[in-house]
């Protein structure tokens, strides 16, 4: 029983401080290059972010007529 509370306790504290530093934790992640070849992969098969990030990169000016 001791035990499970201090795992339990332990798991809040880990969440807690890795919300109060997720830029820190997401920069320290994403500084290998693995990781964040794995995280662009993975964002770029959600329909919505590839769509918006590809619509981004290719924008082209079409000629407007009056």
């Amino acid at each position: 029983m001791l035990q499970r509370l201090i795992s339990m306790f332990s798991i809040v504290i880990t969440i807690y401080f890795v919300y109060k530093y997720r830029y820190r934790v997401m920069n320290l992640l994403l500084s290998k290059r693995l990781l964040r070849k794995l995280a662009v992969s993975f964002a770029m098969q959600i329909p919505f972010v590839r769509d918006k990030i590809v619509g981004s990169v290719l924008q082209f000016n079409r000629p407007q007529t009056f």
